[in-house]
């Protein structure tokens, strides 16, 4: 019982990891438009997550201690989540942000294989059947013009922060990292991850959000949902459920991305945008749904015995 409940929770925090991290082009693009630099949105984002992270711990009475042995993977992931969220907006200048968010979903696939011919982990037919339904959605998601070539440029940036972004998921589900509790766990991640955005932060982004107390909203939201929240609950999920069905749930990351563009900046929910999203929700569901499916198909089959 205990186990289902752990595995329920698993999947409702990787279900709400990947929706918050969705969320990234609401409060980005602002800042980007006002002239702020993918260093600099990235620096504030990392900057304002670190104390909401802290106060989380402190709250909880977590300790920040960690081990000798720890500190040098705790380093590789923050530095793998910061080139991670880095190539991504990168990528924003060169396909949108709506085009770039969708194809980052690739990195299930990316992460299933890592799984595989690294660590030997067997990917079930199940599995993969679920992978490519809900890239089916992705496919139907996008919104670009018939004809209209994606720049190679773009989509090699995006695919390198899917890259990332599997490796990451990966390590935070190996037993070193997987020991530490999720807040610490994030905390670090964060920690080390600014140090890639500092060296290139100007004063003058300051400036630019004291001329406009909006922006200073965006930089809140934006390191409160899709990076405080997204990666505790991410980090709680790889640790209930593994990498793999994590990462498949972030199928609904470029859903998230649909429905604000939808309902936020008014752009119309055609038929090609519903049939994608149900596309990907059947996967995602079943995925959750996976092992009682697998117990109903196994006592159908003992109805119909082969014949010797």
């Amino acid at each position: 019982m205990q186990t289902n409940k752990s595995s329920i929770l698993g999947y409702a925090f990787g279900a709400f990891a990947a929706a918050s991290y969705g969320m990234n082009p609401l409060f980005v693009l602002p800042l980007m438009k006002a002239g702020i630099s993918t260093y600099g949105v990235l620096a504030f984002r990392y900057f304002f997550a670190i104390p909401m992270i802290a106060i989380m711990m402190m709250a909880r009475g977590r300790s920040f201690a960690i081990r000798r042995n720890q500190f040098i993977p705790l380093m590789l992931m923050g530095f793998a989540m910061a080139g991670s969220s880095l190539t991504l907006y990168v990528a924003y200048s060169y396909i949108g942000a709506s085009i770039a968010s969708t194809l980052l979903f690739v990195y299930p696939i990316l992460t299933a294989v890592i799984m595989a011919f690294v660590y030997k982990e067997k990917i079930s037919i199940f599995t993969i059947f679920c992978i490519l339904l809900a890239m089916s959605g992705i496919a139907l998601l996008y919104r670009g013009k018939d004809g209209e070539t994606l720049s190679l440029t773009g989509v090699s940036i995006v695919f390198l922060s899917a890259l990332l972004y599997a490796v990451y998921l990966v390590a935070c589900s190996r037993q070193r990292l997987k020991e530490i509790p999720t807040l610490k766990l994030t905390f670090y991640v964060i920690l080390f991850g600014i140090l890639m955005f500092l060296p290139k932060f100007e004063l003058r982004f300051i400036d630019i959000l004291n001329n406009n107390w909006i922006l200073w909203v965006d930089v809140i939201c934006l390191a409160f949902f899709p990076t405080a929240l997204s990666l505790i609950a991410t980090s709680a999920a790889i640790q209930r459920i593994g990498s793999t069905p994590v990462a498949i749930l972030g199928a609904l990351e470029p859903v998230t991305a649909v429905a604000i563009a939808c309902t936020l900046f008014d752009e119309p929910l055609t038929l090609r945008l519903a049939v994608g999203i149900v596309l990907i929700i059947l996967a995602v569901t079943f995925i959750i749904a996976a092992p009682g499916i697998s117990k109903a198909l196994v006592r159908v089959r003992k109805m119909f015995p082969r014949k010797r």
